[in-house]
């Protein structure tokens, strides 16, 4: 399956929840990833998700990004997760 671009930042942005759930029949594996216009940057790198699981990526901590860097989700079978993601628009200019 190809990535999905969950959120691109348009400021400086501060990402405080990312929950990723199995919709799927069957397990899955994904991964989810910030890319900053040249590298991915893996918060999570083919975490397995049993049927019905969920995952939240962050626990307790953040992240920011910059104008231009996308949060990216993808799972080794299409169609197979929701995401939802908590974030603070502008933080700083």
């Amino acid at each position: 399956a190809s990535p999905s671009t969950i959120l691109t930042a348009d400021s400086y942005d501060t990402i405080v929840g990312i929950h990723v759930t199995n919709i799927h029949t069957s397990a899955i594996n994904v991964d989810v990833y910030i890319n900053d216009g040249a590298n991915d940057i893996y918060l999570v790198n083919g975490a397995p998700l049993p049927l019905g699981g969920a995952l939240q990526v962050l626990g307790t901590g953040k992240v920011v990004v910059q104008n231009g860097h996308a949060l990216k989700v993808v799972s080794d079978t299409a169609s197979s997760v929701d995401v939802w993601v908590s974030a603070v628009d502008d933080i700083s200019t």
